[in-house]
């Protein structure tokens, strides 16, 4: 008598949505799609947005509304708190679509890897391009680089460092994109969610890194593929969110660098400082579809 097939760990999964209107509505069905029936949308427009756009699958899902915008992290902390007995967990944004499969993918990489706290799929763009969502930690020498050279000069070594896409041989990378990801429940747990400092950016990184201090493997699992529709959300203020985006990334140094590095954090400051000046000069606002 063959021996009985591993039990499957059960999954559910956050999505944090903010006026991601029609988008909202194909993420959600491509999870439900996916066979994922415990599905929680935390709405952080507020006012009944995610109802709205949902209609008659808003039956299906649990929606949570906190009556503010609480920032992408602190959402997918009170999505997950909302869930039912979900092991795994997969948080998205809403404007990603799941393809057939991935989330068994997926699953299965998490169960056969047991030191894995957290893995990503492949994110693609609406083109099909790769986007770079698995990456190693910037150092501050590689961050003030990046936030020099990135804009004018994207394949400086600061920058190609930074967006290293490729895992290490047995899967694992340093860190993996927030816009689609699984977790283990039991390590989100451990690690006390989210830091909700993070309003939005370099939050999924921050987990990342605190999950490895903590002796959990980040994998990846190629074969896992999602699209994503990037921006959706953060176009209806992108203001807010170009300042969110420097801020996070100077917490993230400041909370990151150690030693004699340290002293170059006043200067990693000034640089953001500018970048930040010059990217606000050239946002254009744009209408949310």
């Amino acid at each position: 008598m063959s021996p009985a097939a591993p039990r499957r760990p059960t999954v559910g999964c956050v999505i944090v949505d903010f006026n991601a209107g029609s988008h909202l509505v194909n993420a959600v069905e491509s999870v439900l799609s996916s066979g994922v029936r415990d599905v929680v949308v935390v709405d952080n427009a507020g006012a009944g947005s995610s109802s709205r756009a949902l209609g008659e699958l808003a039956s299906l899902v649990h929606i949570v509304e906190p009556g503010r915008n609480l920032g992408y992290g602190a959402g997918a902390n009170r999505g997950i708190a909302a869930l039912g007995d979900a092991e795994l967990v997969v948080v998205a944004n809403a404007d990603v679509v799941v393809h057939p499969g991935a989330l068994d993918v997926l699953g299965d990489a998490m169960q056969a890897n047991p030191s894995w706290g957290i893995a990503g799929p492949t994110i693609r763009n609406e083109t099909g391009t790769r986007y770079p969502s698995m990456r190693q930690f910037p150092n501050v020498f590689d961050a003030v680089g990046h936030a020099t050279l990135g804009r004018v000069c994207p394949t400086n070594p600061f920058t190609r460092r930074y967006r290293e896409t490729d895992p290490a041989p047995d899967g694992t990378t340093d860190w993996v994109s927030g816009s689609c990801l699984i977790l283990r429940r039991a390590v989100f747990e451990e690690l006390g969610g989210f830091d909700e400092r993070y309003f939005m950016f370099a939050e999924d990184m921050d987990l990342c890194w605190r999950a490895k201090r903590a002796g959990h493997q980040v994998g990846t699992a190629p074969d896992a593929v999602v699209t994503h529709v990037e921006g959706v959300s953060r176009r209806v203020a992108p203001y807010r969110m170009q300042v969110a985006h420097h801020r996070s990334a100077l917490r993230f140094a400041v909370r990151t660098t150690s030693g004699p590095a340290r002293l170059l954090l006043p200067l990693a400051v000034i640089v953001l400082a500018a970048r930040l000046v010059v990217v606000l000069a050239i946002t254009t606002p744009k209408r949310a579809e």
